[in-house]
């Protein structure tokens, strides 16, 4: 698992940082003692995890646009981090087809402007090592295989978000090839790779149009949960799951960057890639309290009918594994939300699951 000596102390830059991913990112950060600098747009959603847990009396937070290019540039200068991860991203599928333009911007240009902010650091003198760009397992052109999408597989994308994704592997691929390539790390010193992983769930996700948190909303207020596409799989895992990934992935970087600078997929275990109308069951049937669901009728935008990852390499190399079932990273989501129905600590509920994931076995 994760080395607690390594990270003490070190500087870590986060994009992105008041997102639901990003806040537990920077909580696990926290609790691994490393100093952390986000930057990112205020919570994109209200309530937020970011708000809720307090986060910003944690971590060092500038409030800025992933598009404006100087203030990145003065931003990661200033912030001097050892490791950067960029998780900044328009993530919605649905959004994307109300505002394609602006996701490519965010999508795209605030990759592009990302490297650009970390190519100019290292030419002045920065020891940036290890640098991640967080991108999706929707990267991959879907051709609704029954077996996962290997790293080598071809990238693409039916809607908006997806193809910006794709965008943004290939971005990350071209800045290695060019600037950081493995090849010439003696002289560079960054390792740049690329991780895609599943759908997440966990609590403190309070985005729209996005299975569990409207099924939360729904148990909150005692409505029946509405579900569009009951039949649609896809590779579900707790959010702490691709972020021990991600930080895993951090440290093999900034050890032996050359050897780790490639695409990395991190996702569940085959049996957890189930239907919507599973997931949605199972929350029904965890929550309880007469908890129900509805399938909504009509003609809805494209969405993938089914994805799969394949994590062999993942495993493999850097030897992560899942380590919560998908049953338990339910029954977890369910904790966090009832504890937030009570108006208890979040942060420490949010501590006390990060520390409970990394005592798991591996399976």
């Amino acid at each position: 698992m994760l080395d607690h000596a390594f990270w003490n102390n070190k500087k870590v830059f986060v994009t992105g940082h008041t997102g639901f991913k990003g806040s537990w990112l920077c909580l696990w950060l926290y609790s691994l003692g490393a100093k952390v600098t986000g930057y990112s747009l205020q919570p994109p959603t209200n309530p937020s995890m970011f708000q809720l847990c307090q986060i910003d009396q944690l971590v060092s937070s500038i409030t800025a646009d992933i598009r404006d290019i100087k203030r990145l540039r003065e931003s990661l200068f200033n912030a001097d981090p050892d490791i950067v991860i960029h998780m900044a991203a328009q993530p919605l599928v649905r959004e994307s087809y109300q505002s394609p333009a602006e996701t490519y911007e965010i999508n795209v240009m605030g990759t592009i402007n990302l490297f650009e902010a970390v190519r100019s650091a290292v030419n002045q003198g920065k020891r940036i090592k290890s640098v991640i760009n967080v991108t999706s397992d929707k990267c991959y052109q879907n051709r609704e295989w029954s077996w996962g999408y290997r790293e080598n597989d071809s990238l693409g994308g039916y809607d908006p978000y997806s193809s910006s994704k794709a965008c943004s592997e290939l971005i990350t691929s071209s800045y290695r090839s060019s600037f950081f390539h493995p090849k010439e790390y003696a002289k560079h010193g960054v390792g740049l790779a690329s991780a895609r992983a599943g759908n997440v769930i966990g609590g403190g996700d309070w985005a729209a149009d996005r299975l569990l948190p409207d099924c939360i909303r729904a148990l909150l207020t005692g409505k029946e949960i509405m579900i569009r596409n009951p039949k649609a799989t896809r590779p579900w895992q707790h959010v702490l799951e691709p972020v021990s990934g991600y930080l895993l992935l951090a440290e093999k970087l900034y050890q032996n960057g050359p050897i780790y600078a490639e695409g990395w997929n991190f996702g569940p275990n085959d049996d957890d890639v189930k239907p919507v109308e599973w997931i949605v069951k199972e929350v029904c049937e965890k929550w309880g309290e007469n908890a129900g669901y509805k399938i909504v009728q009509g003609n809805q935008p494209h969405e993938a009918g089914f994805l799969k990852l394949d994590c062999s390499k993942a495993k493999w190399k850097l030897g992560w594994n899942p380590r919560w079932d998908l049953e338990h990273a339910i029954c977890k989501v369910i904790e966090w939300t009832r504890i937030y129905r009570k108006n208890q600590d979040l942060k420490a509920i949010s501590l006390k699951q990060i520390e409970e994931y990394t005592k798991a076995s591996d399976c």
